[in-house]
């Protein structure tokens, strides 16, 4: 018999043999129906797969934090796609098909790309193919057996020769279609219920603009149809808040191909958010002690070789410029140059902490495939600060960071506690390659930054493989309104910069020390989070920062003159405001004001002008009612005030 450890800790006892839908059937037959694959050890295996030692075993079951399970239900609805492609094109050649976090995609190699028809009628042969309830069948085949099985597909034959000798080629059979796979999967195709196709677009064979293009299809699958229901709102919501849609309705930002991919500009409703933004940032880091200066965005390459970027960093680094006798290079980020400002002259400790702030362009060498509006660009504005401290000032200083976004994220723009997890990022001690060689300092480094979160209460968890390559990092992540976990703020602890570039202060002692280094990012760049900003509000920009607080609407030509009046009133206030004197109907006026999320609109007549008043409707709360313009000028200044 077998001892096997459960997820709950519990054992049970099976005998030797026993497979993991067995286990399954013997703790519930309920999780017997749910299970979608099993992981023995760590290692995710197939429901078929037969216990021979004592292991601990977690069963996996489609459920929402259970990627592991969703992914083997997700693969097998992926096999599932591929016979209805066989049925429906005999003559398709078929590449890979892998689940990914939100469903699967299949590469096939067919003669014209699918078509909307096309795809329905996939949709609807994989339907047949649920109703069939074919058994899935596993087997394994020596390598020369497997190239003759597979002998029509040449990519799976590619796939197969790359594999070493002696190693198991399996296969999963599901009635008349055969593919070669690592698994796992459900035990028959009745198991999947709901099915929907999503897409289709071309991708090359392996990622390489050198080889064929194929038409991959993406589509996902779940136990209820209620749940692919629920997922296709979402999918909708989606397409709402993609702050690439709302930029362009918004008039916020553009992009274009003379100017190349991942280079937005910024049109006069960006420019705006982008400038009040920066200026908060900037205005409260003075408040703050922080001093601000602007560097080149342009260096040499002996400043990142010094650093440490250059062995580290340089794939995502613009390729080197020769110009004359130097090599010079765009920056990707801006700490190199703040050493040498703290450089310029002797610090005592007394000066010390010292606080070098900046918004500064850098520049990362993003592939084309992955730009992304704003969120991911190949220039972009740093809200970046660098911190030169004692080792006795780090937990304070460290404090003051994490203050500061607390105050900027929840009390300035009103995210609950609850979004925010904080994350001690670390190193990864199996590839230390990947980091600078000192591991006295990164002990040090990690264990002070664990010992601050706890002295300051702060709820944790540790994530390895996150650290930036010279120190750990406090990564505070963000659940979004997508339910996506983001990175946006972070305080990193730095020991080796000070030591490359050699930094000192004299200590009390009359000696020279060498000060620590934290480097934190409050906004990260204004680009990112203009764009995760307008995905949170779908465009629904709080007032202080809506590029236009107030259109005025007259409502014939008779109140223009008073419509201007009240503008000049509430601009000599600093209130951003347009008067909408073109000759349409006043509600087609309001509802392009609404279109355009402005918050309010003063909808101003005959009365108005009589009463020395405006009628005033709200973004959110529709008409409000007619007030003195003094009144409504008091109001819109208060919650410009308090960031309401």
């Amino acid at each position: 018999m077998l001892k096997i450890t459960l997820k709950d800790n519990s054992i049970i006892e099976v005998e030797k043999g026993t497979s993991i839908i067995d286990v399954a059937k013997k703790i519930s037959e309920g999780l017997a129906r749910n299970a979608t694959c099993g992981e023995v050890d760590g290692e995710v295996k197939d429901l078929r797969f037969e216990l021979n030692e004592d292991c601990n075993l977690v069963i996996h079951t489609f459920s929402q934090d259970d990627l592991e399970g969703k992914k083997a239900y997700w693969h097998t609805t992926s096999h599932i796609m591929a016979q209805a492609v066989k049925r429906l094109f005999p003559n398709v050649k078929f590449a890979i098909g892998p689940s990914i976090d939100e469903g699967f995609y299949y590469d096939f190699d067919v003669e014209t790309p699918f078509t909307d028809e096309d795809k329905a009628k996939i949709e609807e042969e994989m339907k047949k193919i649920i109703k069939e309830n074919i058994q899935i069948e596993r087997f394994s085949l020596p390598k020369k057996e497997a190239i003759e099985l597979m002998k029509d597909q040449p990519y799976k034959i590619e796939l197969i020769e790359e594999l070493p000798e002696g190693e198991e080629i399996s296969f999963y059979k599901q009635g008349d279609f055969t593919d070669l796979c690592a698994g796992p999967h459900l035990m028959s195709t009745g198991k999947v219920k709901a099915v929907k196709i999503l897409s289709s677009s071309g991708a090359y064979w392996r990622g390489s603009e050198k080889n064929k293009m194929l038409q991959r299809i993406y589509a996902i699958s779940f136990p209820k149809a209620s749940q692919l229901q629920e997922h296709l709102d979402f999918l909708e919501e989606v397409k709402q808040r993609d702050h690439r849609k709302i930029g362009k309705d918004l008039e916020i930002f553009m992009t274009h191909k003379l100017v190349g991919s991942g280079l937005p500009m910024y049109l006069p409703n960006g420019a705006t958010i982008r400038r009040i933004l920066e200026r908060y940032i900037q205005d409260k880091e003075i408040s703050l002690g922080y001093d601000h200066v602007y560097t080149p965005s342009l260096a040499n390459v002996d400043l990142y070789k010094t650093s440490g970027h250059w062995d580290h960093y340089k794939e995502d680094m613009f390729p080197v410029m020769k110009m004359d006798t130097e090599e010079m290079v765009l920056r990707p980020m801006n700490c190199p140059h703040h050493m040498l400002i703290y450089k310029n002259k002797m610090h005592s400790y007394r000066d010390l902490p010292i606080r070098i702030g900046e918004l500064a362009h850098d520049f990362r060498y993003e592939a084309s495939g992955s730009v992304c509006g704003l969120e991911r660009v190949r220039q972009m504005c740093q809200n970046d600060a660098h911190l030169f401290v004692r080792p006795d000032q780090i937990k304070e200083e460290v404090g003051r960071v994490i203050k500061l976004i607390k105050e900027v994220y929840q009390k300035d723009f009103k995210f609950p506690a609850s979004a925010f997890k904080y994350r001690l990022s670390l190193r990864d001690k199996a590839n230390k390659e990947k980091y600078i060689d000192n591991d006295e300092m990164w002990e040090t480094a990690e264990s002070q930054l664990r010992e601050i979160l706890k002295e300051l209460d702060i709820e944790f968890y540790e994530a390895e493989g996150e650290a930036a390559f010279y120190g750990p990092k406090i990564d505070i992540q963000i659940k979004t309104a997508l339910n996506h976990d983001i990175t946006i703020p972070t305080c990193q602890l730095d020991f080796a910069l000070p030591e490359r570039f050699e930094l000192e202060y004299i200590g009390e002692d009359g000696k020279a020390h060498r000060p620590v280094v934290i480097h934190r990012a409050i906004l990260g760049s204004s680009d990112r989070f203009i764009s995760f900003l307008l995905e949170e509000t779908k465009g629904n920009l709080p007032v202080w920062i809506a590029p236009l607080q107030v259109k005025i609407l007259p409502i014939t030509d008779n109140q223009h003159e008073y419509a201007y009046k009240v503008k000049e009133q509430l601009q000599a206030k600093g209130i951003r405001v347009e008067v909408d004197d073109r000759n349409e109907k006043t509600g087609y006026k309001i509802r392009e004001a609404q279109l355009h999320k402005i918050p309010y609109m003063l909808v101003v007549g005959a009365k108005e002008v009589e009463g020395n008043t405006v009628s005033v409707r709200s973004r959110e709360d529709g008409d409000i009612g007619v007030k003195p313009i003094e009144e409504f000028e008091k109001e819109i200044l208060k919650k410009i005030e308090d960031k309401q």
